[in-house]
């Protein structure tokens, strides 16, 4: 049988006051980058036209996914090109020095790129 003590409001029951004080100050980003909330959103590997070369300037990823692309050579500062998207425009062929690396869409645009 459990007793409540009727001097204790809802979420003050065995350590809920700590949860009471810290209630709303927790902000998540639910797949926004930092660039893409206060400033221009940034142009990505997904903006990139068949036969185009680029450089890659950031991963906006995290966890293992961010590993995976990284130890696929996908690494800020290496040269990028674009040879083309599957018929259903998923996925992408890119093309990392002798390598062809075939991406989803939804990875793609969490690398941010610059002109060559």
């Amino acid at each position: 049988m459990v007793e409540t003590l009727p001097d204790q409001g809802p979420g003050e029951q065995q350590g809920g006051q700590h949860r009471s004080q810290h209630r709303g100050q927790h902000r998540h980003r639910h797949g926004q980058s930092e660039t893409a909330q206060g400033a221009a959103p940034f142009q990505s590997l997904n903006d990139i036209a068949n036969n185009t070369s680029c450089r890659i300037r950031r991963l906006h990823t995290k966890g293992a996914i961010r590993q995976r692309l990284l130890d696929l050579g996908l690494v800020p500062g290496v040269a990028v090109t674009m040879i083309r998207c599957a018929p259903l425009a998923d996925p992408l062929e890119v093309r990392i020095g002798d390598s062809f690396i075939t991406l989803r869409r939804a990875e793609a645009a969490q690398i941010e790129v610059t002109d060559v």
